[in-house]
């Protein structure tokens, strides 16, 4: 099976798209697939990861409110490359333009649509929930509704990494959906990762003894993740127990997410940590992870805490509230900073229960169960 992901998030500075892209591309051959990534960039270049496995990137100009992204622009150049490349399947996963070009590229070859983005909660929900209710909310953005329902009959399958996220589409009337849940790395993360000498060190940078709870938050500096929120609950629940937070993550909020943090010198942004095995270390040596982002797909931040035995505080909506399943975590009212400071109080106030168990489906298991989807779609074909 040769696959063609269409990837218009990718980038090279990071985030969970590329996360996603680069294990498909690692894992994929193991499995039986030929992978190439196929995405837009300042010029064409031709990355290998591997027998079976290509980056691919097509001349793109930047997206204008985030120079780290780009976005496909010129539709023959997109189709031609799909001509040379002669896949089996095309997985597209931006909901926008580009996947109505593959639709438009020869009906004969099997397609499925990955929902890595959920606008509606990203944007449309996060503005308007606090003014109409959600049915109001889907009638202003019926335009969407429209957009994607069309999309989604042109499509084999529509790919959703959540429960939460695939049956909001189904109630919207999109075809096709197909929940394929995403996983962790296989043997990075786990609750025996967990070092008290490291604990004590990033509790003593925050200027705290070592019998404060250690909090950590990861994920981009972006306006859905709702940092700023986060640190206002954190540091109201701070006001009974001493507890400190570290953010790793970078983005375009930087500087909103540096003023929410002022002077507070138990809280600290830092950059996000690239060697895997430290970034599992620090995470199982946390006290819980807080998130605030109802807009996750999937949530692969939490999903990461749960393996490694690290309880997750996370909103009541989206990908995220999933990892809380099984007493891995505890949920919040969504977008409710006072919820999120009382929860996070409750935790504390039970010593922060880990879970030992680290039982979380691994990326591995992920693509066995997606390529296997896959491949009777083009057997259909």
């Amino acid at each position: 099976m040769h696959l063609v992901d269409v990837c218009a998030f990718y980038t090279p500075h990071g985030g969970g798209v590329k996360t996603y892209a680069e294990q498909k591309l690692r894992i994929g051959p193991d499995l039986g697939a030929r992978i190439t990534v196929l995405a837009p960039g300042d010029e064409h270049a031709v990355i290998d990861f591997g027998p079976g496995a290509q980056l691919i990137t097509i001349p793109s100009p930047r997206l204008a409110v985030d120079k780290n992204y780009w976005y496909f622009a010129d539709q023959p150049a997109l189709q031609a490359a799909l001509d040379r490349l002669r896949p089996d399947l095309v997985e597209c996963s931006s909901p926008w333009r580009s996947p109505s070009w593959v639709a438009n590229w020869r009906p004969d070859v099997a397609k499925a649509l990955f929902l890595h983005a959920d606008p509606l909660s990203a944007y449309a929900y996060r503005w308007c929930d606090p003014l109409l209710p959600r049915a109001a909310t889907d009638r202003l953005f019926a335009p969407y509704w429209q957009h994607i329902r069309a999309l989604s009959a042109r499509y084999d399958s529509v790919i959703c990494a959540s429960r939460d996220l695939a049956g909001r589409m189904q109630a919207g009337g999109v075809a096709n959906i197909r929940c394929e849940p995403m996983g962790v790395d296989e043997g990075v993360f786990s609750p025996a990762n967990r070092d008290p000498a490291l604990r004590a060190k990033l509790l003593a940078d925050l200027g705290l003894p070592e019998s404060a709870g250690l909090l950590i938050g990861v994920g981009r500096l972006a306006g859905e993740k709702r940092w700023p929120m986060v640190i206002k609950a954190v540091r109201r629940a701070a006001k009974d127990r001493p507890l400190g937070l570290i953010l790793l993550g970078g983005g375009r909020k930087e500087a909103e997410v540096r003023a929410a943090i002022g002077t507070d010198p138990h809280i600290k942004l830092l950059d996000p940590v690239r060697d895997r095995p430290r970034f599992a270390a620090i995470l199982a040596s946390s006290d819980a992870l807080v998130h605030g982002c109802e807009a996750e797909t999937f949530g692969l931040a939490a999903a990461e805490a749960r393996a490694s035995g690290v309880p997750v505080v996370v909103p009541d909506r989206g990908g995220a509230a999933e990892q809380a399943d099984g007493g891995a975590g505890v949920t919040y009212k969504s977008a409710d900073p006072e919820a999120l400071a009382q929860t996070i109080r409750a935790l504390a106030e039970q010593g922060f229960p880990r879970s030992h168990t680290g039982e979380v489906q691994t990326m591995r298991g992920h693509f066995e169960q997606l390529f296997g989807h896959y491949r009777e779609r083009i057997a259909a074909h």
